[in-house]
């Protein structure tokens, strides 16, 4: 391993940090808060396809409890979730990108742009990362040439139920239907009519799970042949929360395939 691309919802990355101090491999520490996944495969792509690197680590985690206690109210309380509201995932994924083998592959890599459109509930994550996700899939499908039909799931990261009606709504209005194709990591993640998420899951670890977990098996497996992953992220703090700040979003889509060129 020449490089480990990662990180995590703890302050100062430290559930990655002190993992990648044991590793002792080079390290780059990401926050991209719950768009982690897709940022360190994009990087991590980079380093293979430029020469830098023939195999590297791309890894994202997160924990129940931690964003809560950082970013809305004390568990203690017992406050009565809103229905907007989504269950931080505890769980980690990790991809190996390597220069050589069979696939599936990374064929295209679209970057996301800080996109804030006001919103301050810490409690509605999907309504706010869904304009970032919005951008960047126009920005994708616009700059790659690829169509909807091409893909078998354009997966978000982790918008919840709510987030993905938003986000499907806010593509239709720009004259792109997503919605045959879409799916979302945080509606997929539990089983929402017996778990009672409310809006479902959320979290780096959402995305990584999902992906690493379920969406690569039925690539490797044949059962799909290309997705979009654009994992999002909500890029406030502790800090910011506190002083009211809107909340910036951003995500990273990356094209996972298993033909790296020509038609499927």
């Amino acid at each position: 391993i020449e490089y480990i691309f990662g990180g995590d919802l703890l302050n100062q990355i430290i559930a990655t940090g002190f993992a990648a101090r044991d590793i002792g491999a080079p390290f780059f520490g990401l926050y991209g808060a719950c768009s982690v996944m897709s940022e360190a495969l994009s990087l991590g792509a980079m380093a293979v396809d430029g020469g830098f690197a023939d195999k590297v680590v791309c890894i994202a985690s997160s924990h129940f409890s931690t964003a809560e206690r950082q970013f809305r109210f004390p568990l203690e309380l017992g406050n009565q979730r809103p229905v907007t509201s989504q269950w931080t995932v505890t769980g980690a994924g990790v991809s190996i990108l390597s220069s050589q083998g069979n696939g599936p592959y990374i064929s295209h890599v679209t970057t996301g742009k800080i996109i804030d459109k006001g919103i301050i509930d810490p409690n509605n994550m999907g309504a706010a990362m869904a304009p970032a996700a919005c951008d960047t899939i126009l920005a994708h499908f616009r700059e790659s040439g690829l169509k909807v039909n091409d893909y078998d799931y354009i997966a978000t990261g982790d918008l919840g139920v709510i987030g993905s009606e938003i986000l499907i709504d806010m593509c239709k209005k720009e004259g792109l239907d997503i919605s045959k194709r879409h799916t979302d990591c945080g509606v997929l993640i539990f089983d929402n009519k017996k778990q009672d998420t409310h809006s479902g899951g959320s979290g780096c670890g959402c995305s990584a799970v999902v992906f690493n977990g379920y969406l690569h098996y039925l690539l490797e497996n044949k059962e799909i042949n290309r997705i979009l992953l654009i994992a999002t992220g909500a890029l406030h703090s502790t800090t910011s929360a506190q002083q009211g700040e809107s909340i910036p979003c951003i995500a990273h889509a990356v094209t996972i395939s298993n033909n790296l060129g020509g038609e499927l």
